[in-house]
């Protein structure tokens, strides 16, 4: 049974593409959605609105999903990526999975997997789905 879906975010295409899958899985199931953005030191000083919420583009996402606010959580953490996604499964968030996206800001083009996704891949202590980018086969 999933409760808790704990979903990685760091304002890139490819966790706005595990968003939205975490969110159609969030309303197959029933479970809640905790977005988890994952930030250092410097971030918290220099971009002080991600305390207040999710940003805009989330926040269409999730309306466009119909899911009900009340099964949607916008959490800024301490840490780096893994980090942060790893105690998911910990209190408070107690996740049941986590949902990354294949690369995040930062990502080198033509790489499959991300720095983050790879070793949430070796290390999550819950199931973990990462979810492709759409393919431009052009």
């Amino acid at each position: 049974m999933i409760d808790v879906i704990a979903v990685g975010y760091d304002h890139s295409a490819d966790a706005a593409v595990a968003a939205r899958f975490a969110l159609r899985l969030a309303g197959a199931t029933g479970a809640r959605v905790v977005f988890l953005h994952a930030a250092g030191l410097r971030e918290r000083f220099e971009h002080a609105e991600h305390e207040a919420g999710p940003p805009a583009a989330l926040v269409g996402l999730i309306a466009e999903s119909g899911l009900p606010a009340a099964r949607v959580d916008w959490r800024v953490e301490d840490g780096d990526a893994c980090t942060v996604l790893q105690r998911a499964a910990l209190d408070p968030v107690n996740a049941d999975v986590v949902v990354v996206g294949t690369r995040g800001q930062g990502a080198h083009a033509g790489l499959l997997l991300g720095s983050t996704s790879l070793e949430m891949a070796e290390h999550s202590s819950v199931p973990l789905i990462i979810v492709p980018a759409p393919r431009d086969d052009g």
